[in-house]
């Protein structure tokens, strides 16, 4: 199942309209001097505007359910939510998780406790420390209820109605609208520069008491910078951008941050991480190829395979980048990733059948058999198998 423009329209849609309601009129218990959180357990007054929006977000929280893009694997689910209690502590019966086949780098959380994980997060987070960082910046916005400063702004906007309904229609409950309308609807409503600041400091407090390494949060936002450099979508800079601090200046803040919690100090859970993303990864990369943004997608592989070297279905799946590609040199970059991949010793079947494709393409048809029996070989039901005997046969 390749992402749809409509899933990514959804899913944004959590993001902008999460960032809307995730304020409310909450009674907050005090945590530092300056500081207040929102109470565990807490629940907006009947009568209050609030109410209105945990509604919404309730009906939204309904559809997510029943989503088909929802990740229904019990064992990563639970895992996801064991990071999240362990920076949540007394607010974890509050946060509800719900992860999300999205291949984009995201989280978003909500002012009723519905949280989103997007898989293309998971996909580029290295280790738990990594994605517990994401996790604590976006439980920063919750326990801090920062929507309410935008919902009380946004309000007083003449444009105001026409700003809810288009989240009501991004949220499924109606036609999905362009990414472009989205991207100014962030920029205008999204939180502010100050609240992303905020966020980040306590996202760093929680990984840290929680036992993390407090660096790693910036190595999460460096690799992004590389990636969005890497990227051809000047959308996606105007969605996370416009309201983000600048991305040196938020990377410069958080090592200085992080320096200050004993930088490197702490615990990283990367062989935990890998083993409880084995059963979906396979899927996770096939979605990220299916955005057909090669060189975002290289610039990913490549900074998992300096962490795995070994690992023969990333080799795979960097060929494939090449192939799907089909630039001048890209055939014979595809092969030298495949031959790595069959190097290692765990590559998947299906790399014999993308060296066939290859082959076949510059006319090899020898090799191309060679390899579409090395193929069945090793996957005797392959179910593309008569269709792959065609192509031999033209």
């Amino acid at each position: 199942m390749s992402l749809t423009r409509r899933a990514f329209g959804a899913g944004i849609c959590g993001c902008v309209l999460a960032a809307l309601a995730r304020r409310g009129f909450a009674q907050a218990r005090p945590v530092e001097p300056g500081r207040t959180y929102i109470a565990p357990g807490y629940r907006p007054p009947a009568d209050s505007d609030e109410k209105g929006l945990w509604s919404l977000l309730d009906r939204v929280e309904r559809e997510r359910k029943t989503s088909r893009f929802l990740v229904r694997d019990v064992e990563l689910n639970a895992y996801v939510r064991e990071i999240v209690c362990r920076l949540a502590k007394d607010h974890c019966p509050d946060i509800r998780g719900y992860i999300l086949r999205t291949a984009q780098f995201n989280a978003s959380m909500a002012p009723n406790g519905m949280m989103e994980v997007w898989t293309g997060l998971l996909l580029r987070c290295n280790d738990e420390a990594q994605l517990a960082a994401i996790l604590g910046h976006e439980l920063g916005h919750y326990l801090r209820q920062h929507t309410l400063e935008r919902w009380r702004d946004a309000r007083n906007k003449s444009d105001f109605g026409a700003f809810l309904g288009l989240g009501l229609a991004v949220a499924g409950l109606g036609a999905v609208g362009q990414l472009a309308d989205l991207a100014l609807v962030a920029s205008m409503f999204a939180f502010s520069r100050d609240q992303e600041r905020e966020a980040d400091e306590i996202g760093l407090d929680l990984i840290t008491q929680a036992g993390y390494t407090p660096v790693a949060a910036a190595e999460v936002w460096e690799q992004f910078i590389a990636e969005y450099q890497a990227g051809t979508a000047e959308r996606s800079r105007q969605l996370l951008f416009a309201t983000h601090p600048e991305p040196e200046e938020r990377l410069v803040a958080l090592r200085e941050a992080a320096a200050k919690r004993d930088g490197a100090r702490g615990e990283r859970g990367r062989s935990r991480y890998l083993a409880k993303l084995a059963g979906v990864r396979a899927r996770l990369i096939a979605d990220e190829l299916a955005l057909r943004q090669y060189g975002r997608t290289e610039i990913v592989f490549d900074r998992l395979l300096a962490q795995s070297p070994d690992d023969g279905q990333l080799w795979h799946a960097k060929g494939e980048v090449y192939r799907l590609r089909a630039g001048d040199g890209d055939a014979a970059r595809a092969l030298k990733a495949y031959e790595t991949a069959l190097g290692t010793g765990n590559a998947p079947p299906e790399t014999w059948r993308s060296i066939m494709l290859v082959e076949l393409g510059a006319g090899a048809r020898d090799r191309a058999q060679a390899a579409f029996d090395a193929y069945l070989k090793q996957k005797p039901g392959a179910p593309d198998a008569d269709a792959l005997r065609m192509l031999l046969s033209q």
